[in-house]
């Protein structure tokens, strides 16, 4: 499964890139494979690790927050591996060149 989420630290202030980064460390420890984006972070893997890993990010955001509201976008597609290359690959391969990643 393919998931993108983001977390908000509600009342943490503009800036939230001292949130992200204690949540991007554990993405990174966890060893599924992600990519992290401005908006949000998406993880590939199987459901339990996936889910399990943002759950922990986001109990780490509310211990230095008062609120903090997760989103989570999934796509789960029955026996497929590596999905976020062919999403990608495919829609680059209709457009005949390649993207900016």
């Amino acid at each position: 499964m393919i998931v993108e989420f983001s977390i908000l630290p509600v009342g943490a202030g503009e800036s939230v890139s001292k949130h992200v980064a204690k949540a991007l460390d554990i993405v990174d420890e966890s060893g599924l494979k992600y990519q992290f984006t401005p908006m949000g972070t998406i993880l590939e893997g199987e459901y339990k690790p996936v889910m399990r890993t943002i759950r922990r990010c986001h109990l780490a955001v509310l211990e230095d927050c008062e609120r903090v509201v997760t989103t989570i976008k999934m796509d789960d597609r029955k026996h497929a591996v590596g999905e976020m290359e062919k999403k990608i690959a495919s829609v680059e391969s209709r457009l005949g060149k390649e993207l900016e990643k």
